[in-house]
């Protein structure tokens, strides 16, 4: 399948897509969110995929929302509703990304800013560069965010320090955000490719459906009183009890071999 802003490469149980407007900075542009939606279609069923990566070609993962065509959209008399249209799209496919069913890793090789870094929480595990900076950066056009980031950034490093973020426009290098729990590792700048193929190969030894058994728990638990996580695990791991993979996995223990999982 041909895509315009995006590249995808299947690897049976990874799926890598790249950003690829990186002349732009890889800003994320209607055709960017239309493409990523199809790649999502394509994908999303697939019974043994372990994870997904999202990465950017060029020097930035992803500077937000396209400033230039988001000036065009706002020069006609419609204006406020195609703005909020744009919005609504891109508010519907971090979402989609966010509840993905299988673990999503966000590679930054650059530049992780506004809607960029709104793509980064998406994400559930976060590889980024040495180099790279994380920004929320509104604040700098007169902008607010739109995609989420005054809502999950909170979330994930905590008031104070979005706050910090969101109202001074600074952009952040990947250590200090490591530090406060946004990044998972940080690679050198010539390492990501290793380091993100180091962890797709962990999670591709697990079993798929327990990965995506595992996601949901964590991710719908955060929304419930304790009681009700906890029985919403049990829940889901009297599922899993049914599922082959479980079987094969205590087989494999038991005959002290290396299970062989289908995600089922």
């Amino acid at each position: 399948m041909h895509y315009d802003t995006i590249n995808l490469v299947d690897h049976d149980h990874h799926v890598a897509i790249t950003l690829n407007r990186p002349d732009a900075l890889n800003s994320i542009s209607p055709a960017m969110i239309d493409d990523l939606n199809a790649a999502l279609d394509r994908i999303e069923d697939r019974r043994q995929l372990c994870a997904l990566s999202i990465r950017g070609n060029g020097r930035a993962f992803c500077a937000g929302a396209d400033l230039k065509a988001a000036k065009e959209r706002m020069s006609g008399a419609d204006a406020a509703a195609v703005n909020s249209q744009f919005l609504d799209a891109l508010r519907r496919l971090l979402l989609r990304i966010e509840t993905f069913p299988t673990p999503v890793i966000a590679a930054v090789n650059g530049l992780a800013l506004a809607g960029g870094l709104e793509l980064v929480m998406a994400c559930d595990l976060v590889v980024a560069v040495e180099s790279a900076k994380f920004g929320d950066a509104h604040a700098n056009f007169g902008l607010v965010p739109g995609g989420g980031n005054s809502v999950r950034l909170p979330r994930k490093i905590g008031p104070t320090r979005a706050k910090q973020l969101i109202f001074t426009g600074q952009f952040l290098p990947a250590r200090q955000m490591m530090d406060w729990g946004l990044v998972n590792h940080v690679a050198p700048d010539d390492g990501l490719e290793e380091a993100v193929a180091e962890l797709v190969a962990t999670l591709a030894d697990k079993s798929p459906i327990g990965l995506r058994r595992m996601k949901r728990m964590v991710d719908d638990g955060q929304e419930q009183s304790l009681a009700a996580a906890l029985r919403y695990e049990l829940s889901l791991n009297a599922q899993h009890a049914a599922s082959y993979d479980r079987e094969e996995g205590l087989a494999a223990f038991a005959e002290k071999r290396k299970p062989h999982f289908e995600g089922r």
